[in-house]
């Protein structure tokens, strides 16, 4: 019984090793190669591109003006709100202006006055000329009268600058706005005396419209700049994160310190921003792109198809039997948008832009050419990256 149970699991034991084997030679024979993977590819090549360098910076208002008094008085009226964007020339305050009506008043009761002596001394002069000249009247008089004539004339004379002084305060009465800006809170409220023994300051005006951004580049990097540049007003462009899209104003350089930070070894750079929205804000952080050439070559490549190992740097490529290939490179300039190779790839290569989690050499792809959508020249032009024209 008990070698009649071991033929028949030695038989059972044979029959399924038999059926395992049998259905794995099935399962090779009917395995098919993995199909070629859908990539896109760039065709890369060296030419002129347009270089920019990135520094971070902040934000000044390109003017910047107290608004004070400039006559005592209490404070009558306020014609804007806090913050509000006022234009040059807008009226902003009021001073009490009955005393200074009256004191153009007396200056001008005073000069009507002067007038009339003034008619009535060239009235006597006219009559005592001809008397003195005949011989009928003394000359003393003649020059008494005379004497009187130029007297008032002067009088009338400072009238007139009296008149001028009083309009003056007067207008002084209606403060305006100095420049076009957004105003700040207001730092006195209606019903207070102001300007008595001091300017008092009412308020501060910023202009935004064009707005500054400062940067310290390097003195090395000013020399760079300086040798290779090729626009006497580099352009510029600034960059603010934002929560949702970060935001872009364009500018140009225009100034450049002539002193060098002895702390820091950098010397100032300026850019003025256009800013008609006013979007950004003086003392706001950014990041500063300053062109400096567009008259060199370079075989540029988009940064986020560059992998990093212990080897070094590398990125894939199609070789000519459409399969991966892993090329090592070396880089030189880079930036957000760019970065030069300087070799490991050369005119012609075709790179690899998409499914790049997805490749290993010697895979096999099927390639699709974008280099008129996703190439460096796209890159720029999407960015807005190609400098306007001198």
């Amino acid at each position: 019984m008990s070698n009649s149970l071991t033929i028949i699991r030695t038989a059972l034991l044979s029959s399924i090793f038999l059926l395992t084997a049998c259905s794995q030679e099935k399962q090779k024979q009917v395995r098919k190669p993995m199909p070629p993977l859908s990539v896109n590819t760039i065709t890369v090549k060296k030419e002129a591109v347009p270089i920019w360098k990135r520094y971070t910076g902040t934000t000044k208002a390109s003017s910047a003006q107290d608004v004070r008094t400039r006559v005592s008085g209490i404070l009558e009226k306020r014609y804007f709100q806090d913050g509000q964007y006022v234009t040059k020339g807008q009226k902003l305050f009021k001073i009490q202006q009955e005393e200074y009506i009256a004191a153009l008043d007396a200056a001008k009761a005073k000069k009507a006055q002067d007038e009339a002596s003034l008619s009535l001394a060239k009235a006597d002069v006219n009559r005592y000329k001809p008397l003195v000249d005949e011989g009928l009247a003394p000359r003393a008089t003649l020059e008494q009268y005379q004497a009187q004539r130029a007297g008032l004339q002067a009088a009338i004379s400072g009238d007139l600058a009296e008149i001028k002084k009083a309009q003056l305060e007067l207008s002084y009465t209606i403060i305006t706005a100095p420049i076009s800006g957004n105003a700040s809170a207001r730092q006195v409220d209606v019903g207070n005396l102001v300007g008595q023994g001091e300017s008092t300051l009412l308020t501060t005006i910023v202009s935004t419209d064009p707005i500054y951004a400062y940067f310290s580049p390097s003195q090395k990097d000013v020399r760079l700049f300086q040798k290779y540049r090729n626009k006497d007003r580099p352009d510029a462009f600034i960059e603010v994160a934002g929560s949702i899209e970060d935001t872009r104003l364009d500018g140009f350089v225009d100034f450049k310190n002539n002193t060098v930070d002895p702390l820091t070894s950098t010397i100032t750079m300026r850019a003025t921003i256009e800013n008609k929205a006013n979007s950004v804000l003086p003392g706001t952080f950014v990041y500063i792109n300053l062109f400096i050439n567009d008259k060199f070559k370079f075989l540029m490549i988009p940064p986020e198809v560059i992998f990093n190992d212990q080897l070094g740097s590398f990125v894939y490529i199609v070789d000519e039997n459409s399969t991966v290939k892993r090329a090592d490179i070396t880089t030189d300039y880079s930036s957000k948008y760019y970065v030069s190779v300087h070799d490991g790839i050369k005119d012609g290569d075709k790179l690899i832009v998409s499914a790049l989690v997805k490749l290993k050499p010697g895979r096999k792809v099927k390639p699709t050419d974008v280099t008129k959508t996703k190439g460096i020249k796209a890159i720029l032009e999407k960015n807005k990256l190609i400098p306007k024209a001198n």
